[in-house]
């Protein structure tokens, strides 16, 4: 079915409103996305009518609750490109999986003096945990740069590769760039020296059609708020061999098969790698949004989304007053900014709100990136399925009036 962006925003209840007595014009949703009703009903239906505690319950509800949380793992192996739904598991999102391999299977496998690889635009969820290791085991982070527009070469990746190099960590789209890394070419040619490699597809899973088994990542988490679903969800695919070197990072309930005194013996993976009550709800309504993506098809959304991108990104080159971050040729719509002269993007942020505008401002977690670019801060206006030209066209009305009041 072709894309019909006007269907698609009548199913989201919240862009139909007013902010500051203008229509709501979300560009935010790098942040975090706004919810489908379907994901709504899900949600309320599954608190109010089918609420119950998952696996070992023997009742109804017990039994309803723990099928349908169980079936959004076969349905985030499908939206993947996972052949074997035992590779996926289930967490509150991308931070989570990430700190899971860090301890799970880098701090099993790495010893002091080893080497992760990760570039410079990479968010703090997918630095601060190999800081962890760097602070506590001694490892090394090795770090390379991205081009004057934004790219990375995956050769200068590889380049960075030595024989103490353990894992390559990079992002698959960056939240500030919109930049679009070829790591599958990073992937492969990293299997084939036995380095392992983790591409955080936060950004990545949400613009773009994703197969893993072809990209060819040991590890791949994703942040389900970010795609349309609720905040404390999310999941890890994790390749069978990798996950037989993991130790469970997280102890409780079950993760455990037996618990005695002196032993205990754990479940299989995935479970083994989700201790006590998980985001029941949240997972289900999850589902739910990964199964409503689908059914748009995500090669729909990519080819609108760039429509969307080409339009804004005309609209912005012709403000000679505007520095655009991040020029790349097969970038995301996403557009990080700031205004000549001394305006700050908390203040260019605010008065974008005024008319109704919302963008995001500050460091986008992401410190390495900002000191490259010699910034302290952008705002960022990041574009989702729902968006639309006449959008782009109020962000530029908006952008207008600080140039205005700023310049």
């Amino acid at each position: 079915m072709p894309f019909d962006v006007a269907a698609v925003r009548a199913d989201f209840p919240i862009l139909s409103r007013e902010v500051n007595g203008k229509p709501l014009v979300y560009l935010d949703s790098g942040a975090s996305a706004q919810k489908p009703q379907v994901v709504i009903d899900a949600v309320t239906r599954a608190y109010g009518e089918e609420y119950a505690n998952v696996h070992r319950g023997l009742h109804h509800l017990s039994n309803l609750a723990t099928e349908k949380y169980e079936g959004v793992r076969a349905t985030i192996a499908r939206f993947l490109g996972a052949s074997d739904e035992n590779t996926i598991v289930l967490n509150s999102g991308t931070t989570e999986g990430i700190n899971m391999v860090a301890y799970g299977w880098a701090m099993e496998n790495l010893r002091a003096g080893d080497e992760i690889v990760l570039s410079v635009m990479e968010h703090h969820a997918n630095i601060v945990p190999w800081h962890f290791l760097r602070e506590r085991m001694g490892v090394k982070l090795v770090w390379v740069d991205v081009d004057a527009r934004g790219d990375l070469d995956p050769q200068r990746v590889l380049d960075a590769v030595t024989e103490r190099t353990k894992l390559i960590a990079v992002t698959q789209l960056s939240n500030v760039l919109g930049t679009v890394v070829d790591v599958k070419t990073i992937c492969h040619a990293a299997r084939e020296k036995g380095i392992a490699t983790l591409v955080d597809g936060s950004q990545g899973a949400v613009h773009m059609p994703v197969d893993v088994e072809d990209i060819g990542c040991d590890f791949y988490p994703i942040t389900g708020h970010k795609l349309y679903g609720p905040s404390g969800s999310g999941a890890i695919y994790v390749r069978a061999e990798r996950m037989a070197e993991m130790r469970p990072f997280m102890g409780g309930g079950d993760m455990i098969r037996e618990v005695h005194k002196d032993r205990v013996i754990y479940n299989a993976p995935p479970m083994m790698f989700e201790a006590g009550t998980p985001g029941i709800v949240q997972t289900i309504g999850f589902g739910v949004a990964l199964e409503y993506l689908m059914g748009l098809g995500m090669e729909n959304i990519a080819a609108h989304e760039r429509a969307v991108r080409d339009y804004a990104r005309d609209r912005l080159d012709g403000l000679n007053w505007l520095n655009v971050q991040g020029t790349s040729a097969t970038k995301a719509a996403i557009f990080s900014f700031t205004l000549e002269g001394a305006a700050h993007a908390h203040d260019i942020s605010t008065v974008l709100d005024k008319k109704g505008v919302a963008v995001r401002a500050g460091q986008h977690c992401t410190g390495p990136l900002m000191t490259h670019l010699g910034l302290t801060a952008t705002c960022r206006a990041s574009f989702a399925m729902y968006n639309t030209t006449e959008e782009v066209d109020a962000l530029i009305e908006a952008l207008e009036l600080c140039h205005k009041l700023f310049a």
